[in-house]
């Protein structure tokens, strides 16, 4: 409204007028209106308020909304009061507020603005909140304007953008200030150059503003009018001929033609005595006898008359249909149409930023789950169905450490290599007591590994009882990375990456520079030349479960960070374990990387093309990773050596 942009002009250039005011004194001017306001009333005494430059102003106008202003009626002075006992209000002064004294009840009066005014009263309000120090309330500010923008916002919001200090506010005010003028701006050039900031933009909002300016109504006329033309709809191609002559009946253009079933219905409606328009009821069979019998009614007056084929294609083709964009100004829709595709190409990148971000998450995440195991299975030739028992031990880890140490960052440093050791030991003895007897016995080691899996959930659920437990991250993990409204990942995400890239660099150099790692490496590649050299294979078996199994253990604590923590979350990630090591290749370390990449993006981008069927997307995964072992056997990287042939 022109009314708040006249106020801030006087607020600006009349300093010292408003020096020479109170509040008071404002209010007394206005008495009439302040004590019985209405929306046509209360713009002047606002005018005056806004121009006086008084500090106090916005304060009063909080009150004033909040209904928490009150008039004593001996003299008409305005006052902020609360009741107290023995029937009196404590009276605080509205300009210094300090309080001056008592007054009964009888004497006060509270001003009780309705919804119109109160809504008067916010939009002068926002002024002020704009540019208010208290940053919450700027922000409140914003973000009201966000919700019921209106053309006299404009300039409040851009005088405020000069002194803002903080960033992410700045950024908004200034994205906000581009959809005003946008949607109100007073010219063309305005408009066009507010879009184009838009353009780079990929919020919702902004989004939904471009469309707004794009918006269009269908229409339908003899010649195409002088309008501005989003598209003309040619009949046969962006609408059925039925459709287009429904529209014309529509704008009264044409008349309604009947359908079968009308023709039905209007003939049975006009059956007498066994007869209807001339036709005998028995050969209304015959669909040739019923138009027949119709327009014999239609000649009578009885029944509106049918338009024939040849009638209907006649309109359709001497009108044109078209769309035409609710804005007038051509160089405005086309402004908002470039900066709308320039948006969802923005948009589409980030789509697949985004996609990335999430495939290299759970990669990662399947990653920490799969890593002991293809060291496992790629030394021993082991399939250990209890594997992820030991995600969940670890998981459990680091809930009773958490119990006892309630600072969630320290809990974290001790949880992570006690999960190690705790699930490493559960490892050793699983393999001691059970494994070593069935070395080259596969099914009886699967079938013996799967039974030990469901007696660790049982003792699981003894222990910690059925209901999910609660393993909290540290507070510096909350939240999420927000690139922008189409790029986000939570940091719990960004952590579990990071740990994964530290454990691969960590076996790596276990692999590649310890002798553990050559001995591993060589028992991998051949065992009996290996033993021969004077390695001992079992030992070497013990130490390398063990280490399969201490990693799990770390897996289970980061994975136990984001995800609900049962006896049977290690059954949830075991299968795709199992297919990270094979499609990456067994007892490669850069394998179930690869492994774990593929299956990552593949699963993404299946629940991003079928969001709403995860089950559906891990049935697509599975038939995709049945068919690439099919063309590649031995995994993406396959093993090197007599191991390569077993």
């Amino acid at each position: 409204m022109l009314r708040l942009l006249k106020t801030l002009s006087v607020l600006l250039l009349l300093p010292l007028a408003a020096a020479a005011q109170d509040l008071q004194s404002i209010l007394q001017t206005h008495a009439e209106e302040a004590a019985s306001p209405s929306r046509q009333s209360v713009g002047t005494m606002l005018d005056d308020l806004a121009s006086s430059g008084l500090p106090e102003v916005a304060n009063f106008l909080e009150a004033y909304q909040d209904r928490d202003v009150w008039q004593r009626t001996t003299d008409g002075l305005f006052f902020y009061a609360e009741e107290t006992e023995d029937d009196l209000y404590t009276l605080t002064d509205i300009s210094t507020g300090e309080e001056v004294g008592t007054a009964p009840a009888s004497e006060m009066e509270q001003v009780r603005p309705n919804g119109g005014v109160r809504r008067e009263i916010a939009g002068a309000l926002v002024a002020f909140q704009l540019s208010d120090p208290d940053i919450d309330r700027r922000r409140t500010a914003v973000e009201a304007i966000a919700r019921s923008p209106s053309p006299d916002q404009i300039e409040p919001l851009r005088r405020s953008i000069e002194g803002e200090a903080d960033p992410a506010l700045l950024d908004r005010k200034q994205e906000l200030a581009s959809i005003l003028l946008a949607l109100y701006g007073e010219d063309s050039e305005a408009r066009i150059e507010a879009i184009g900031a838009l353009s780079g933009e990929l919020s919702v909002e902004a989004r939904s503003v471009l469309n707004q300016i794009l918006s269009t109504e269908q229409g339908v006329a003899p010649e195409l009018p002088e309008a501005n033309i989003a598209r003309v709809l040619v009949p046969g191609r962006q609408l059925t001929e039925a459709e287009a002559y429904a529209r014309l009946v529509e704008e009264d253009l044409a008349p309604p033609a009947p359908t079968d079933d009308d023709i039905r219905n209007a003939l049975a409606a006009n059956i007498e005595g066994g007869t209807v328009g001339g036709l005998p009821v028995t050969q209304l069979d015959d669909p040739a006898a019923r138009y027949t019998a119709y327009d014999a009614l239609a000649a009578e007056g009885t029944v509106p008359p049918r338009v024939p084929p040849e009638a209907r294609a006649a309109a359709v083709e001497s009108h044109v249909f078209f769309e035409a964009y609710d804005e007038p100004d051509p160089a405005v829709t086309d402004a908002a149409r470039a900066a709308l595709d320039e948006v969802r190409t923005r948009v589409g990148f980030g789509q697949v930023a985004d996609l990335t971000l999430d495939g290299l998450s759970l990669a990662s995440i399947y990653f920490l789950a799969a890593i002991g195991l293809a060291i496992t299975f790629g030394v021993m030739g082991v399939i250990n169905m209890a594997h992820g028992e030991f995600i969940m031990i670890g998981a459990y880890t680091g809930y009773v450490v958490q119990q006892f140490v309630p600072n969630y960052t320290v809990s974290l440093i001790i949880a992570l290599p006690l999960a190690f050791v705790i699930a490493a030991a559960a490892g050793i003895a699983l393999e001691r007591l059970v494994i070593r007897h069935l070395y080259h016995r596969p099914l009886e080691t699967l079938l013996a590994t799967f039974g030990i899996s469901i007696a660790l959930q049982q003792l699981a659920k003894n222990i910690f009882g059925t209901q999910a437990r609660p393993l909290t991250s540290p507070s510096w993990l909350d939240g999420a990375w927000i690139v922008n409204d189409v790029i986000q990942i939570s940091y719990i995400r960004i952590a579990i990456f990071v740990l994964a890239l530290i454990f691969l660099g960590l076996l790596l150099y276990i692999l590649k520079r310890t002798r553990l790692g050559l001995e591993v490496r060589a028992v991998t590649q051949n065992p009996g030349m290996a033993a021969s050299m004077g390695i001992n294979p079992d030992r070497i078996n013990m130490a390398t479960f063990g280490l399969g199994s201490g990693i799990a253990g770390i897996a289970g604590v980061a994975i136990g960070l984001y995800a609900q923590v049962t006896s049977e979350m290690g059954a949830n990630y075991i299968v795709q374990s199992f297919m990270t090591v094979v499609v990456g290749g067994v007892g490669n370390v850069w394998g179930t990387l690869a492994g774990a990449s593929l299956i990552g993006g593949l699963q993404k981008s299946i629940e991003w093309l079928n969001p709403s069927n995860t089950l559906a997307a891990q049935t697509y995964m599975i038939l995709f990773i049945i068919l690439f072992i099919q063309f590649r056997p031995k995994g993406i990287v396959a093993l090197k050596g007599r191991a390569a042939g077993d």
